[in-house]
């Protein structure tokens, strides 16, 4: 009895001693890889967590509109106005009035006399043709009622300033309208993994019913600085759904040739054989609206988690309708589109 309580003693020293070789051993290894990346793990503190901005340096901002008649006669109402270094992280609209849709939300950052952001609200939202199908969301944008209930999380940066208005020219008499804005102080912005660089700013790149003849090319955005594309919304309508076939072209940096960016229109915006099962709505891209009978769609691409970087400008192209280009024959592929009236909204952040 005697020896078995000394051999379970020893057994328990030794596997005292074990564990703790293995600590010292996984301290030391995760310490000098702390060190390669530049940071001691003992120097963890919301400052680095939260991307070299102190917490002590954020604040949280914002304001409401609740059942406010500001919009009568056509004018553009002042909604919020906010002075200092900051970013909007979240916007919601409620509101019921006809053409709800068509109301204009305009951001001018850091004193601009011309907005950088001008959106009329659905398509805003990456929906085409005031399309009704609610609810529905996903964590950058949605839409959970009808007209109205839309919100979107978009990332919009400013250095000293921010005044954001509303505007529906078209507006019959004096509607209630409703608004949210939230946004945080010094909050360093990120495109996926990426902290983009403190100068950046989101501009807003916009087509509005252009007729586009078929194989025609059309430039969605033309930045002539550094900067990511961050997301795309694409509403057409045409004789026929042929003009899905049409593959996205990025010219990145000046260059001659594109990168393709996409082996078709639908499959860009994540859906397949002209969205054969209609209506979709995921975190990266979907199909807002879809009528086959009209030959009309419209949808929505996010790039955060697939980042499309630019150092000295970027073009972006849309075209209506594809040919076999990497062939001789370079022949329409399925056939020809006729006219397509599109309309484009190209998010894109600059520095």
């Amino acid at each position: 009895m005697k020896r078995s309580v000394i051999v379970v003693r020893v057994m328990g020293i030794t596997l005292v001693l074990l564990l703790a070789m293995i600590h010292a051993a996984w301290s030391q290894d995760t310490g000098a890889g702390a060190k390669k990346a530049g940071i001691a793990m003992k120097n963890l503190t919301p400052q680095a967590a939260s991307g070299g901005v102190s917490v002590a340096d954020l604040k949280s901002i914002g304001t409401m509109g609740k059942a406010q008649r500001v919009l009568a006669g056509g004018r553009e109402a002042e909604l919020y106005r906010y002075q200092g270094r900051g970013c909007i992280t979240h916007m919601w609209f409620g509101g019921d009035w006809p053409g709800y849709d068509k109301t204009r939300i305009r951001f001018y950052i850091d004193g601009e006399q011309k907005p950088s952001i001008d959106m009329e609200l659905f398509m805003g939202h990456g929906i085409g043709f005031g399309d009704p199908a609610a609810p529905w969301g996903t964590q950058r944008l949605g839409k959970t009622g009808h007209p109205s209930g839309l919100y979107n999380t978009y990332k919009i940066p400013f250095g000293r300033s921010i005044r954001i208005t509303a505007q529906n020219e078209g507006i019959q008499g004096d509607p209630e309208f409703w608004w949210i804005f939230r946004g945080v102080e010094n909050l360093p912005v990120y495109l996926g993994n990426i902290r983009l660089p403190d100068s950046a700013r989101l501009r807003l790149y916009k087509r509005d019913n252009h007729t586009v003849k078929p194989f025609e090319m059309v430039e969605l955005c033309n930045s002539p600085k550094a900067g990511a594309l961050y997301q795309v919304t694409l509403a057409a309508k045409s004789t026929n759904l042929t003009y899905l076939e049409a593959v996205l072209r990025a010219y990145i940096d000046g260059a001659k040739e594109p990168q393709l960016v996409s082996s078709g229109t639908e499959d860009y915006f994540l859906g397949t054989y002209y969205f054969n099962r209609g209506i979709f709505h995921t975190p990266v891209g979907g199909c807002t609206h879809l009528d086959a009978k009209n030959a009309s769609f419209s949808g929505y691409r996010f790039h955060e988690e697939d980042p499309l970087l630019f150092k000295k400008g970027l073009r972006f192209v849309w075209r209506n309708g594809e040919t076999a280009f990497w062939t001789k024959e370079d022949r329409p592929l399925w056939g020809a589109p006729g006219d397509t009236v599109m309309s484009s909204y190209t998010w894109v952040y600059e520095w």
